[in-house]
């Protein structure tokens, strides 16, 4: 410019026009500011006017001119820099001796300038910086524990049968089927499920003198690791394997085992589990399918006395079944004796179906179109007396229904209890895909690159704190999910007689909280992709659609919490049914201790950290949810009761309340077993890093709880957004052991199959 002072102009016009609109306000802030200063010749703010005029705006070649001017006034190395410490670098450049009083005019000038036009200096600068490192920009993945001891205490005692697996999986047999055809995809299969069967897999559970391992604990384990490679093929071996060998084994005796788990184990007898009819769908006592015995011939007759009684979502019917066991309603001469299971042939070993039998095929699912479910009709079947599984319940020489459990309630519940597998294997299954989903999205998002500070390079986009604010509290959930499964499926493998109704109910829960949180976490992992997870490529699809059932089958998720919630509610009954007046009395007396201890100021109020990171505050805070929420609907229900109303109505009207008893049981459930586990982990790097997710779901659990902690005044606004920071900041601090942790699982390669986070060679 003529005038060489006017060149400090230069980086407000720069950024004024940096976006190439300059507005009509900005135009006039400047303009104005510019025409007040008396310094200035006409000539002077002539010149300045020009590169300001909206009417005639700069060329793009100009405005970089105008940068690499300013450029060279930057220091790369000073931080504290200004835009108008350089401002006056450039005003020096030809003019060096400059009277000091003209420019400190200058600099405050150009200060009430930019203030004017919201120009945030120290930020503006890096503009015009080569390089620009930020806290943001310098974090990167740098792993604080060692990933394979964390697998070995993740696989526990079974990594020699997860590994066998995984082993498995790397066959050429094994790679995905990209046919849209179903028949196709169903072949495949069934191909699948008959190497597994030839690896010894599939008889896993059953007793060793049936070509068993008589080992229940690895055939989940199998379940869980199948699930990282295809889930249709996780179904079709769990009806094989588990829901029709087991049921044979948990409801049927030695002549049963003797005559059908060998084949059921080598996949040589393919067949189905019949519960589910359409009219009831899995209220299984009013099931309407009969089994009329008939005491001459020592027959029963298996029928489906009208449409809406037949079976419905039957795996393995539509195609390969060639028996099924049959839930249906025992007649004996007129009388009911309630839902007992019989085996039923339906196909003959050429596949052919039976006289009697009359299926159809369920078609086209959102997913696991790979499993053939269809619907079955039995017209008049005669199967022999010796078909029916007769566990609990038999026919005896006389033609009379008997049973070692004289109760009907107890015996249908005994029946059904052992069969309380599937609602373990189903959310283990569940879990292996949202460590799936986790494993890609958060992979993706340490390489893939977007946005930066000005004068900076892109970042990943897992170091921007809302992608981490999207997936760190899942990855802490999966965590936390699978240590309490390991503890569900202890409890179910030693369990005992008196703790059935117990286990049963936490192993439904424990389906709906981990299937949930799979639907939640493979949604927001899809999105955390942006387009390429829309890819079908990288197997967001697949797990989204295969998995929607898993909300549903095997129970509805909100129907089990219900189940749990009653159970909690009988507990909590049996209780106080148990007290005197002394142990009501200390009851009481603690209940009010608890108050005074943790509803008094300093604790409702309390933001300190290490109060904040504490497990006693969590444990305390979930213990106080469940037990409060598990007494006021206690209360509630008993008030409606009180009213006059039926029981059915009450617990109606109460529905809402009751899943909050079974959440807050199950979330108190989690956090305990997720601090046992770290209280028993000896590496001290797992351990570290398994309290930084203990804290990160306690806290987050907390978080989305509290309005109902603030309702019940146990915090106070300032302690929950306390907790909020904290959660920020544990997404922050876990975000560079992110990648390391979801390694830690130990996915194959073969099974993520996913391009955005294929290892490049």
């Amino acid at each position: 410019m003529a005038n060489p002072l006017l060149n400090s102009f230069l980086p407000l016009f720069y950024i004024s026009w940096f976006d190439d609109v300059l507005t009509e306000t900005e135009m006039k802030t400047m303009k104005d500011a510019i025409d007040s200063q008396d310094w200035l010749t006409k000539t002077d703010k002539d010149e300045l006017f020009s590169k300001i005029d909206v009417e005639n705006p700069p060329s793009r070649s100009q405005i970089n001119e105008w940068k690499e001017i300013i450029s060279k006034g930057v220091d790369d190395n000073n931080d504290d820099e200004l835009l108008t410490d350089v401002a006056l670098k450039l005003a020096l450049v030809e003019n060096p001796e400059t009277d000091n009083e003209e420019l400190k005019k200058l600099y405050f000038f150009l200060q009430e300038l930019e203030k004017s036009l919201g120009i945030i200096s120290s930020e503006a600068i890096f503009a015009f910086k080569e390089k620009h490192d930020t806290i943001t920009s310098k974090y990167v993945t740098e792993a604080t524990f060692e990933v394979e001891k964390l697998t070995e205490i993740l696989d526990g005692s079974q990594a020699e049968t997860i590994n066998k697996v995984k082993k498995i999986f790397t066959l050429p047999a094994f790679k995905y089927e990209e046919s849209t055809d179903t028949e196709v995809y169903r072949e495949k299969v069934l191909k699948w499920c008959k190497i597994l069967a030839k690896e010894g897999l599939g008889a896993t559970a059953y007793p060793k003198e049936h070509g068993g391992e008589d080992d229940v604990e690895a055939y989940f384990s199998i379940m869980e690791t199948l699930s990282y490679h295809d889930l249709s093929l996780v179904i079709k071996f769990g009806v094989q394997f588990g829901l029709w060998g087991m049921s044979i084994q948990s409801l049927g005796t030695e002549k049963h085992y003797k005559k059908y788990l060998k084949d059921v184990g080598s996949l040589k007898l393919p067949g189905c589990f019949a519960m589910t009819e359409t009219n009831h769908g899995s209220n299984v006592k009013s099931l309407e399918t009969t089994a009329t015995y008939d005491h001459k011939t020592k027959t029963f007759t298996v029928n489906t006395p009208h449409k809406l009684a037949r079976k419905e979502y039957i795996g393995n019917a539509a195609r390969d079944g060639q028996m099924a066991t049959v839930f249906a309603k025992l007649i004996i001469d007129g009388k009911d004796h309630g839902v007992n299971a019989f085996i039923v042939p339906i196909r003959d070993s050429k596949n052919t179906i039976l006289d009697g039998i009359t299926i159809e095929d369920c078609g086209h699912k959102m997913g696991l179109n790979g499993v053939d479910n269809g619907i079955i009709y039995f017209k008049n079947v005669v199967i022999p007396k010796e078909n029916m599984l007769d566990r609990f319940a038999s026919v005896n020489s006389k033609g009379e229904f008997e049973s070692p459990i004289s109760s009907d309630n107890r015996r249908f519940f005994t029946m059904l209890g052992t069969l309380v597998g599937g609602r373990i294997g189903i959310p283990r299954s569940a879990l292996a895909v949202a460590k799936s989903a986790l494993a890609i999205a958060i992979r993706y998002g340490d390489q893939r690159r977007q946005f930066g500070p000005q004068g900076g390079s892109e970042v990943p986009i897992l170091n921007y704190r809302m992608h981490q604010r999207r997936l760190m509290p899942y990855l802490a959930k999966s965590y936390a999910i699978h240590f309490a499964l390991q503890y569900v499926t202890k409890r179910f493998l030693h369990r005992k007689e008196a703790e059935m109704q117990e286990i049963e109910a936490l192993a439904a829960g424990m389906k709906a909280y981990s299937t949930w949180n799979t639907r939640d976490t493979v949604q927001e992992c899809r999105e955390a992709c942006g387009g390429k997870g829309y890819l079908s490529e990288n197997r967001f699809g697949a797990l989204k659609n295969d998995t929607e059932v898993y909300t549903t089958f095997e129970g509805d998720n909100t129907v089990l919490m219900n189940l749990v919630a009653k159970n909690r509610l009988s507990e909590f009954r049996n209780q106080f049914g148990e007290m005197n007046a002394v142990s009501l009395f200390n009851y009481v007396v603690d209940q009010a201790k608890t108050s005074i201890t943790y509803k008094n100021p300093f604790a409702t109020r309390n933001t300190d950290e290490n109060h904040l990171a504490d497990p006693e505050f969590h444990l305390h805070a979930f213990q106080f949810r469940e037990k409060e929420i598990l007494a006021s609907a206690a209360k509630r229900i008993k008030k409606l009761l009180d009213s006059g109303l039926d029981s059915f109505d009450a617990f109606n009207i109460a529905q809402h309340h009751l899943i909050n008893v079974g959440q807050a049981y199950l979330e108190r459930v989690v956090l305990e077993q997720f601090q046992l586990q770290i209280e028993t982990t000896n590496d001290k790097g797992s351990q570290a890093i398994l309290g930084k997710l203990f804290q990160l779901y306690a806290l987050s659990t907390i978080e989305k709880n509290a309005s109902w902690y603030l309702e019940q005044g146990y915090m106070e606004g300032v302690k929950t957004k306390a907790i909020r920071k904290a959660v920020n900041q544990l997404c922050w601090e876990i975000r560079q052991n992110a990648v390391p942790l979801v390694h830690a699982f130990n996915i194959p390669e073969s099974c993520l199959s996913a391009p955005i986070v294929t290892k490049k060679k």
